[in-house]
């Protein structure tokens, strides 16, 4: 059988300038294949933040040399598919894209297999345009019309390139539902990792509740707060800063805590006390509240999306949560009588061992067999058709 040891692998990254859930999904990629080289759009990061690439410096496209790319790379996204097939693979074996733009457009050939692990299909691109452009204020105007121009012409693009790509593999089942319907192609599920390992396990918990994020809109924490206006009783506590933060303070009541950024140790302390994590996002997986129950305590989620998938809801076996079905301040309140009136049916134990399932080991060793087991399929194929020839 064929061995992936002996493959020549690139890794190709959508762009590396902050570090956040995709990086993590990066950063075990190239922890199981150390010998892989790194391609991405554009890498701006200093020394001290290329540490958990293993010192790494990615092979970029033509946008890192333009003006301003560091910080306004985001401007240049029409721009993207043209840089992303310009990157030469062709010596590669086995690549390997970490997507949610443009990376999984990279140019293959028939010798060459393509494992993407999607992150998300390009989501302001799809169905999340309109709200994307509600956000950027574009909605109406000349502006509207060009921008819609654009994602329209990205969507093209995007569909297209999905034909290169040999194996999907998705975040989540939630994303692979997303990427049956753009693409109509189907994903294998492998949950991105977690570092669970980096959150201790409380089983004493104190009478407040806590959410944390940062304060943009589809995050929906005015609702959050909002809810707890109308329970002046019970203490909520808010961790996180963006651009909503002042929206946020102006709901608050004396029993909400806004604390802003904090560091991790802060948010850690917060996150094992806590009676249970308040959750309002829509998120293709949604990290935070697996390392919420990391630390023994339950979620109360909105019910749709990537929690769905990492928390186990009531009336289940060993549930560690409760889901409520709109994102509403009014919902918020009864979800959150409804887990007070659970008592002893969301334990802390259930939550820390229902964590454990996303475990970075546990990603890279169901990773690394999915790609060697497809790798050698290909390789076989590739000699059997050889033979016929």
């Amino acid at each position: 059988m064929p061995d992936i040891t002996h493959a020549r692998i690139a890794v190709v990254h959508d762009w590396l300038v902050t570090r956040g859930g995709s990086e993590r999904v990066l950063e075990q990629i190239l922890r199981i294949w150390p010998q892989a080289d790194l391609f991405s759009v554009l890498d701006f990061y200093d020394d001290a933040d290329r540490e958990y690439l293993g010192g790494r410096r990615a092979k970029t496209t033509f946008i890192q040399q333009l003006p301003l790319a560091s910080r306004l790379y985001k401007k240049y996204l029409p721009l993207m598919p043209l840089a992303i097939e310009q990157l030469d693979l062709s010596q590669y074996d086995l690549v390997i894209s970490s997507s949610h733009a443009v990376a999984k457009g990279v140019i293959t050939g028939p010798n060459q297999l393509h494992v993407s692990y999607i992150h998300s299909p390009i989501r302001y691109a799809w169905d999340m345009q309109h709200q994307y452009l509600n956000e950027a204020d574009l909605a109406k105007g000349i502006g509207s019309w060009a921008a819609r121009l654009m994602l329209h012409r990205i969507r093209l693009w995007d569909a297209r390139s999905s034909l290169g790509v040999d194996e999907f593999v998705a975040n989540s089942r939630y994303i692979a539902r997303r990427v049956k319907k753009v693409y109509r192609r189907n994903a294998v599920v492998i949950y991105p990792p977690v570092d669970v390992d980096a959150f201790d396990y409380c089983d004493q918990k104190e009478d407040f509740y806590l959410t944390a994020s940062r304060m943009v809109p589809y995050k929906k924490i005015p609702d959050i707060v909002k809810a707890f206006a109308e329970m002046p009783l019970k203490r909520l506590v808010v961790i996180g800063d963006g651009p909503e933060f002042d929206r946020i303070k102006s709901h608050a009541m004396p029993n909400v805590t806004l604390m802003g950024y904090q560091p991790f140790d802060v948010l850690q302390d917060h996150m094992r006390r806590a009676k249970a994590f308040i959750f309002n996002a829509e998120e293709d997986f949604g990290i935070i509240p697996v390392e919420a129950q990391a630390c023994g305590t339950p979620v109360v989620a909105y019910g749709s999306g990537g929690a769905t998938e990492t928390v186990i809801g009531m009336p289940s076996p060993n549930a560690t949560g409760i889901f409520y079905a709109t994102q509403s301040p009014q919902a918020i309140i009864d979800a959150i009588s409804l887990f007070e009136a659970s008592g002893d049916s969301l334990t802390s134990i259930a939550c820390r061992e229902n964590a454990e399932r996303f475990s970075a080991e546990r990603f890279r060793d169901s990773f690394e067999r999915f790609c060697a087991q497809r790798y050698a399929e290909f390789v076989e194929s590739r000699n059997s058709v050889a033979e016929l020839i």
